[in-house]
């Protein structure tokens, strides 16, 4: 008797504890020392013991108003106090402590063979497919041929053949539960698990459907239909809502999700809605200016070369690039001008090219002439 340890520091409680309390504590302890949620754990079916014990007094009016005035002897039978300490007070598996206590808890007990008969959603599918980049930019009708689960047609989705119908399941009796009983040196522990016949949902099929063997789903290939939307980027993903597996029980069916790959394109390269493309011209055109030709992802455009432009300038061409998903307007062409130097130049070339050079001056070369005066200043 001496041994035993205060019930109410069992459940870590003070003696002013509601009944709400009490049962709070207990919830936590039995979920914290319960030995099903805790197979390894060498101590916990002691530990609940006395958890157990000490619940099953205070849970009492008439048992809690014995121990708050005689305590322990007050409860305890060999004192003639009636019950106390009767192993796990009546409780079997944490599933009976919870359904008993507060009506079932994180899928225990009932609400498991609920489960099995409650509608699911089907499995979504994930596939891919592989566009040009000016597929991408433009927008593109793609046409796949997916692998999905659909309701068998001969069955309605039941599993039973043709003119029967599933049955009541006779070793659950249509509840998807069974309950067994172990004898240990704690008492009796009752243990409710879902129907391995019929998987919990309380009904078996006798006559399994021929074509679905009993599933009610069949797996069929089918050709879909896609709308690629223009300005998809690459790796971006198209839901196809509802596309997929077929659910169970009722469930909505799943979807099918597209990952889109953008193939690399020659002369453009893609930011966010922009397009970026390059642009060689010549030096003649570069010092004398010009109007050229320039690739858009819409067709050709004219652009207007400056007199004196540099190699590296880049042209923004307004609204020319990727329309923006769901929107109206477009990104913008950015244009980087390379200015090409000649090469394998011939005698009279290099001479002419010779006598126009040393005909320039600082005014003709203004970064150049700019960069130097720095560098003097610097160097002193």
């Amino acid at each position: 008797m001496a041994d035993k340890r205060d019930y109410y520091e069992v459940l870590g409680l003070s003696k002013s504890a509601s009944d709400a309390d009490i049962k709070k504590a207990y919830r936590n302890l039995a979920k914290k020392y319960h030995p099903d949620l805790h197979p390894d754990d060498a101590t916990a079916t002691e530990k609940m013991q006395e958890v157990n014990e000490a619940y099953e007094v205070l849970s009492d009016p008439d048992k809690k108003a014995r121990y708050d005035q005689f305590g322990h002897a007050g409860v305890d039978p060999s004192y003639g106090g009636g019950a106390g300490g009767s192993g796990f007070g009546g409780f079997g598996d944490v599933s009976d402590i919870f359904d008993s206590i507060f009506g079932g808890f994180g899928g225990f007990g009932g609400s498991r063979a609920s489960s099995a008969n409650a509608p699911r959603k089907g499995q979504d599918i994930r596939t891919s497919v592989t566009i040009s980049f000016m597929e991408a930019c433009m927008g593109k009708k793609c046409d796949l041929r997916i692998n999905r689960l659909e309701r068998c047609s001969d069955c309605s989705g039941t599993g039973a053949a043709p003119g029967t119908t599933q049955e009541t399941c006779p070793e659950c009796q249509g509840s998807g539960m069974v309950k067994t009983a172990t004898r240990t040196p704690f008492g009796v522990i009752s243990q409710t698990k879902p129907c391995t016949r019929c998987q919990g949902k309380g009904k078996v099929v006798k006559n399994p459907c021929p074509k679905c063997s009993g599933q009610g789903r069949v797996r069929v290939s089918k050709n879909i239909s896609v709308d690629v939307p223009a300005g998809i980027d690459n790796g971006q993903v198209i839901a196809v809502r509802n596309g997929g597996d077929c659910g169970t029980n009722g469930g909505p069916n799943g979807d099918i999700n597209i990952t889109v790959n953008v193939k690399n394109d020659r002369y453009f390269t893609r930011d966010g809605y922009n397009v970026h493309c390059e642009v060689p011209i010549t030096y003649a055109q570069a010092v004398l200016g010009d109007e050229i030709s320039v690739p858009t992802i819409t067709g050709s455009v004219k652009c207007v070369i400056n007199e004196g432009t540099q190699n590296g300038t880049v042209m923004r061409l307004k609204g020319k690039g990727i329309k923006r998903l769901n929107r109206a307007d477009y990104g913008d062409q950015l244009i980087t001008i390379i200015v090409e130097v000649p090469k394998n130049l011939s005698k009279k070339q290099r001479d002419l090219l010779k006598e126009f050079d040393d005909s320039l001056n600082d005014k003709n070369y203004v970064k150049r002439q700019s960069f130097f005066d720095k560098l003097k200043s610097m160097l002193g």
